[in-house]
């Protein structure tokens, strides 16, 4: 009989699973049966509970890193498929935005006060997100800034202010459209939010854009590029390109933040900005509402 694994490593696994019932992801084994083929037995049952099953649970080795895909400029266009592996079932995050009944309400409850990363040790409030819960049109940033942080909403700074005038150019305004960031804690100094950080908070992130199922998503800067599509490639080699994103149509442009420090760049964000006024049927013609 093999000994006992230290215990270190048993209560990381612990918190590991804690996790991924919190995303209600659990009980998560090798050997579960589709929800459809369950008899009335595993009826009625809480998501998460312990089943005989679940004793022999197991935590799948992740799955290896995938190459990025070459977006060398003047080549056409790839599709989201080529940045998103292709998952083989079981796949522990591929159903994560389309879980029944989810709700905007419940994904900000089993939230909760976070303590999941360290990002919290030095915040001051969790930024959710924003705005219309069916919106056809949602801005994804990086991560909150200081004035962020301290309103608990999302935007609301100087590159904020800078997001609001977009919007309102496109003959918006911020209550048409949903606007949250791909981490909900401010990084200290504003920095750029680690690979580990990402990981624990993007699947949160997945379920807001899957309970809202807009028509377009539109990511602001390299993080949420990177992020959502699944490359490490600058955003200045795919920005204002096409990509189908689980359902929906996403582009890449400038973040807010950039633009306060490059100006010149308001006029290529404003070319993609306009391709998305195309797609979502919003009239050229006009600049406010």
């Amino acid at each position: 009989m093999g000994s006992r694994p230290p215990e270190d490593l048993r209560k990381k696994v612990k918190e590991r699973l804690r996790y991924y019932d919190d995303l209600r992801l659990g009980p998560y084994f090798r050997d579960r049966k589709p929800a459809e083929t369950l008899g009335a037995a595993g009826r009625g049952k809480k998501v998460g509970a312990e089943t005989p099953a679940a004793k022999t649970a197991v935590v799948p080795a992740p799955a290896a890193p995938t190459k990025p895909r070459d977006l060398t400029p003047g080549r056409p266009a790839p599709s989201a498929s080529t940045f998103l592996p292709v998952v083989q079932a079981p796949s522990l995050f591929g159903s994560v935005e389309t879980i029944e009944g989810d709700t905007l309400e419940t994904i900000r409850a089993d939230m909760g006060e976070c303590t999941r990363c360290r990002l919290h040790k030095q915040r001051n409030k969790i930024v959710f997100g924003a705005g219309n819960g069916k919106a056809s049109l949602v801005f994804v940033g990086e991560g909150p800034g200081h004035d962020e942080d301290m309103q608990g909403l999302p935007f609301v700074g100087r590159a904020g202010k800078l997001l609001t005038q977009m919007i309102e150019a496109m003959g918006l305004v911020r209550e048409d459209v949903y606007i949250c960031n791909i981490v909900k804690c401010r990084p200290p100094e504003n920095r750029t939010p680690e690979k580990d950080e990402v990981a624990t908070c993007s699947p949160f992130l997945m379920r807001q854009l899957g309970v809202i199922r807009p028509k377009v998503i539109v990511c602001l800067g390299n993080v949420a590029s990177q992020t959502l599509l699944g490359t490490h490639k600058s955003i200045s080699q795919y920005r204002g390109q096409w990509f189908d994103y689980r359902g929906a149509r996403m582009i890449a442009t400038y973040h807010p933040a950039y633009l306060l420090r490059n100006p010149a760049a308001k006029a290529d964000v404003w070319v993609d900005l306009k391709k998305v006024m195309v797609e979502l049927g919003l009239p050229l013609n006009r600049t406010r509402r």
